[in-house]
This record gives C-alpha cells, structure tokens and sequence, in this order.
C-alpha cells in the first residue's frame, strides 16, 4: 500500500524554502508519495504572520532562519531585501502544474529560489511565467491557467482540508494520523515513516 504524506506549505514561507529539497529527498528514501497542498497562514488556527509579532521574536526568527539556511545548504537573502509584492498567486502556478501532470516540485523549487534566495517579485504575472519557463516549463500556458475554475477549486480546498487538519503554520507534513509543523521536525516524520509512530 502506497504511503502518502500529506504537505501543507506556502511559497511565501522562508521555512517551507529551506527544508523543501530535504523534505522531497526523505519522501524518495522511503517510498513515500507526496499529496501538495498550498495555503496561506491559517489565523483561525492560532497561526500568526511574521508582520504581526513583536520585533524580538522576530529578530530571533530572522537568526534562526539564518543558522538554518546554512544548515541546510540554501541561500537565503533578508538583509537589503526589496518591498516585493504577494507570493501568494505563485501557488496557483504551482497548482497548475500539480494538477496537470507536470513536475511541481521542480517549479516549486524554482519559484521558492527566485522569490528567497534572489528577492524577484513573484507577485508579478511577467516574473513568474519567465521563472517557469526559464525552469523549462510553458509559462505562458501555466500562466493562462491560473485563474482556471479547477485551480481556483483546489486552493480554496486546500485551505479548507488545511484548517480542518489542524495547520497553522508552515511547513506542516501530516502522516498516518500525525502532524508534524516545521521543517526541523523531519525527523520525527522520518522515524514514524520507518515504524516508530510516536
């Protein structure tokens, strides 16, 4: 029986940037599928965006996202970073791509970098169709589907499976019963995939 992990993410968490590839590796290593939800903060579950928490917690976030980065590998660009627009239609994007057939982990992968590690504004229709195109998709065909009935459908969906699932924040892997919030809780999800439910 094929096991799959429920992910709940957003491309405009810096947190679902960085533990992205080690989730999609540990997914791989133990022959797990990946069902991808996109959303936004969950505030009606107790999730709060950056903006709206006091300054020393985010300053600490800022540092705990710099060692983490660097743990992982990923370039992360916060300091002098320009205004940018909302990431959020980059979802559709990604859905689009998902609900096609065509390989979202690749573009979500590309969207994350452009938006994280090279501060584009993936908010703009022009900088996303160049980034999907660039990462050798159609961009314009993807582009054209955003708006399409069954994208608009799955996002509103995925928000809706998302509340209902308990997520507040991201990124959140559910799995046999069990959530897992955070990208530096992959562990835990790596030895319940291996037998040991918590």
């Amino acid at each position: 029986m094929t096991r799959v992990i429920d992910y709940f993410f957003s491309i405009g968490s810096p947190w679902s940037y960085i533990g992205f590839d080690t989730f999609i590796e540990l997914a791989a290593r133990r022959g797990a599928e990946i069902a991808p939800y996109l959303t936004t903060v969950l505030e009606e579950n107790g999730g709060i965006f950056s903006r709206n928490r006091p300054d020393v917690r985010r300053a600490y976030a800022t540092r705990d996202l710099q060692r983490w980065a660097r743990l992982r590998g990923k370039h992360l660009q916060l300091e002098n970073r320009p205004v940018l627009g909302d990431p959020t239609p980059a979802s559709l994007v990604v859905i689009a791509a998902y609900l096609d057939g065509r390989d979202w982990t690749a573009l979500t992968t590309a969207l994350q970098y452009a938006f994280w590690a090279e501060a584009k504004d993936i908010g703009k229709a022009d900088v996303r169709e160049a980034i999907a195109t660039e990462a050798g998709f159609d961009g314009k065909a993807l582009l054209s589907r955003e708006r399409d009935d069954d994208v608009s459908s799955k996002w509103a969906s995925d928000r809706e499976r998302a509340a209902a699932t308990g997520v507040f924040g991201f990124p959140t892997y559910a799995y046999d019963g069990e959530l897992y919030w955070g990208q530096d809780n992959l562990a835990f999800l790596e030895r319940h995939l291996a037998g040991d439910r918590p």
